[in-house]
């Protein structure tokens, strides 16, 4: 404190940066900040970047399953925070480019819901991101994941506006009833980012995807039989990782924009062998991630041919855990497929560790 002053040195900050500041704070932090003085009580109100998080106000739990009452207080946190920060800001000409919130599905996330739908009837609010977590993190039972999914339903539908501005959304360990899904992506009008970890319709369950604003696409677990990419004109990006199908995880559509394929998975023995040249159908993607996470390989090689009506944009490609008996050889392939290849990179799934090859082309090594 300079002596004689009522204001610190910090506070005499330009606006702008006491903004910048503030917005690199964790929220909980960031509430802490409007003690400090008369000029922080107002800079809540002009972030541009709210981000409420369960983990940020809860202990660490060391167990996958919490408690009823642990949810519950976590979810009454962020419901508190999220009143107190939002109705702060009531009246404010400043826009909120991105609000990120994350709580656990339970009888309070719709009150939670209700309260950022009033915010976006009443306030600007450009982005918004929800992540919803589940009670049981982990190795879920089949009643959980229906009784998540019909939890999930109940608040889905106790909110529609907020997800209709739903900008980004994660979800895990639910079961859904067939028509949920269609119905979602038709509410879900805004949604650029889906990640569905251990999420599904039923074992062998086929999703199908329409949606027009999507561009990113990351599906972990569950056991959905198959994907199908209808209609999805602006998807980039997608993510496939740990698929219990017996045939192709996915099938592609109308997909012109796609550009980045990543694909993780332990083969079992029932596992097909997949032809990237029929899984990634028309399309003409840049960058290929595999990853193999094990000693079997369940992708085919194929020709020339086959592979550079896909391959011929391709220009990275990461392989990853592949079998020692694989090595450079098995990946002539793909090379011999790809004619703009700029960068390879391969890992072993032993101690032989992994290289990087880069101008290939430039090598004359295509």
């Amino acid at each position: 404190m300079v002596e004689g002053n009522e204001d610190d040195r910090l506070s005499k900050l330009p606006d702008d940066l006491l903004l910048n500041i503030v917005e690199r704070l964790d929220i909980a932090d960031a509430a802490r900040t409007t003690i400090l003085s008369r000029r922080w009580k107002d800079v809540l109100a002009r972030l541009s970047k709210v981000v409420i998080r369960a983990d940020s106000f809860e202990s660490k739990h060391t167990t996958s399953k919490l408690k009823k009452e642990d949810i519950v207080q976590s979810n009454t946190t962020v419901l508190d925070a999220t009143r107190s920060i939002l109705e702060r800001r009531a009246g404010s000409l400043h826009t909120i480019q991105l609000l990120c919130m994350q709580f656990y599905l339970g009888d309070e996330s719709i009150f939670i819901g209700q309260t950022v739908a009033n915010s976006i009837a009443t306030q600007k609010v450009a982005s918004v991101d929800f992540t919803i977590l589940t009670k049981v993190r982990r190795n879920c039972t089949k009643d959980e994941l229906l009784t998540n999914g019909r939890q999930f339903m109940s608040f889905f539908d106790s909110c529609p506006n907020t997800f209709g501005c739903l900008a980004r959304l994660t979800l895990e360990n639910l079961r859904l009833g067939e028509s949920a899904f269609p119905k979602n992506f038709s509410i879900c009008k805004q949604l650029e980012f889906l990640f569905l970890h251990n999420c599904d319709m039923g074992i062998q369950s086929l999703l199908e995807v329409e949606h027009p604003q999507l561009s990113e696409l990351v599906i972990a677990s569950g056991c959905f039989k198959r994907v199908h990419l209808k209609w999805a004109p602006k998807l980039t990006i997608l993510k496939f990782s740990i698929f219990r199908s017996k045939d192709d995880p996915f099938c592609l559509g109308y997909v012109p924009l796609l550009q980045t394929v990543s694909i993780i998975n332990t083969a079992l023995s029932w596992h097909k062998m997949l032809k990237l040249s029929e899984l990634l159908g028309k399309t003409a993607i840049s960058i290929l991630h595999l990853n193999f996470r094990s000693e079997k390989i369940w992708v085919k090689p194929e020709g020339r041919r086959q592979l550079l009506p896909v391959f011929h944009k391709l220009r990275i490609v990461n392989l990853l855990n592949i079998p020692e008996e694989c090595d450079l050889t098995w990946t002539m392939f793909l090379l011999q497929g790809a004619p703009n290849l700029k960068e390879l990179r391969i890992v072993v799934n032993s101690c032989a560790g992994s290289f990087m090859f880069s101008g290939a082309e430039e090598e004359g090594c295509i």
